[in-house]
């Protein structure tokens, strides 16, 4: 799956026993072992990655790929630009990053990978996309020889009004971080959050999703037909919405309408 928005690559894959043959890629690649033992050559050594470990592998650098133990192995993989790593270091000035080693023991890092991979196999989540990949960042800098980003006191409360009125008023559509910040008057897209969640108590993803919601309950509850209520709030499509209804509400976006309005709907199915 490849975001078009920041050209980031995630991949999940699995494999029995060999997986591919040396080789090298032009972006970072930051992955995290889910089940099994994975077994690479990178930096002329031999490695063995377990659940839960992370691997860590700079551009050109060669690495090869085998299940290191009976039952394969599975793992997730972000491939980051070049370009759009350095932008999201570029508080640091100039200086070419590097990976002191290619494995590590960072659950907090593994999960923010497994997080990224599932927000960008997800569609119409732009905010989420975001945010997740911000996450990653955060947690590569150490690896990458530098402190945390420092995270400023600076909040601001018109900001988070002006970005909580962007999102009522563009419910339908599907913003990213950077252009939600720049509609808000925010400073960058890490300003924004700040500003929101100091504000609402919330991100500004998980608030769209929650106006969203809101607004399809209404629109189910007067009868509409799910398929157009999807459209209409912003889901990329009717699972989507039946997706995020079910996990807010316990039941379908079908049985609500019907019990709303006594009126089953055999065409919308359990959407």
């Amino acid at each position: 799956m490849r975001d078009e928005a920041t050209g980031v690559e995630a991949v999940r894959a699995r494999f029995a026993a060999h997986a591919y043959d040396a080789h090298r890629h032009d972006d970072w690649l930051v992955g995290v072992t889910e089940r099994g033992v994975q077994d690479f050559l990178c930096r002329g050594a031999r490695q063995r990655s377990t659940a839960g470990r992370v691997i860590l592998i700079e551009p050109d650098e060669v690495h090869d790929g085998q299940a290191g133990a009976p039952g394969g192995f599975a793992y997730r993989m972000l491939y980051l630009p070049q370009r759009w790593l350095r932008g999201g270091l570029a508080d640091l000035g100039g200086g070419d990053p590097r990976f002191a080693t290619c494995l590590h023991d960072d659950p907090a890092l593994g999960a923010a990978i497994h997080a990224a991979t599932a927000a960008l196999f997800r569609p119409g989540e732009r905010l989420a996309a975001d945010a997740s990949l911000d996450a990653v960042l955060h947690r590569l800098r150490p690896h990458l020889g530098h402190p945390a980003r420092p995270m400023a006191a600076r909040r601001d409360a018109q900001v988070a009004r002006r970005a909580r009125e962007v999102l009522h008023d563009t419910l339908a559509a599907n913003p990213g971080a950077d252009t939600l910040a720049r509609s808000a008057g925010a400073a960058d897209r890490f300003h924004l959050a700040r500003s929101f969640r100091a504000a609402f108590g919330t991100s500004p993803h998980a608030y769209l999703m929650q106006i969203r919601l809101v607004r399809a309950r209404h629109l189910l509850a007067g009868g509409e037909r799910p398929a157009d209520v999807a459209a209409a709030c912003g889901f990329a499509d009717q699972s989507h919405l039946g997706r995020r209804f079910r996990r807010a509400y316990g039941l379908t976006p079908a049985a609500y309408r019907a019990l709303c309005t006594g009126v089953p709907d055999r065409m919308a199915g359990n959407a």
